[in-house]
């Protein structure tokens, strides 16, 4: 598997991971995405920025991670978070579910950690929504720290759970 940034060539396979995608979680009750979020323009976006990373196993996109140093206004509303303090923030994570269980998405969270180190920042923030378990598990098992429930503007009627992970950036 190759982690490795995604370019405008790779949108076309994104888009059809998140078809697969979306179903699953709303089958579950997991309303975060749906036929218009996340889009071909945001992955564009993210494609142009240089922060969309992509799981390539064997010529085939079997994951997406978008990290960016955008933390979501509604982070302020974890008691314990100063959302001035700088950290990489993984957004529109998403495995194959043909692929999973081969430990795609923990591939791309440490990606996060190849780039804050990169950037010299130690802290990563992320969010997933509160009906979404496995990747709240995920997050536990990989050293991310609770944050606590959030809600977030753009997703009205939704609760979500805010996540961290500090980094010691002297052992590298």
């Amino acid at each position: 598997m190759n982690i490795r940034l995604a370019t405008l060539a790779d949108i076309d396979a994104v888009m059809r991971l998140v078809k697969q995608v979306v179903p699953i979680m709303q089958a579950t009750g997991n309303l975060q995405w749906d036929n218009n979020y996340p889009n071909a323009e945001i992955f564009t976006a993210d494609v142009q920025a240089g922060q969309l990373w992509v799981a390539d196993l064997d010529g085939e996109i079997a994951g997406v991670i978008a990290i960016t140093l955008e933390q979501e206004p509604e982070y302020a509303q974890v008691p314990e978070w100063d959302i001035t303090e700088p950290a990489v923030v993984a957004h529109r994570l998403a495995v194959s579910p043909d692929m999973q269980g081969k430990g795609i998405a923990n591939s791309l969270l440490q990606q996060c950690e190849v780039v804050a180190r990169q950037k010299d920042i130690p802290l990563i923030r992320l969010d997933t929504n509160t009906v979404n378990r496995p990747m709240q598990n995920l997050f536990l098992k990989i050293g991310y720290h609770l944050g606590g429930e959030i809600a977030l503007h753009k997703k009205p009627g939704l609760k979500f759970i805010a996540f961290e992970k500090r980094l010691n950036l002297e052992t590298v």
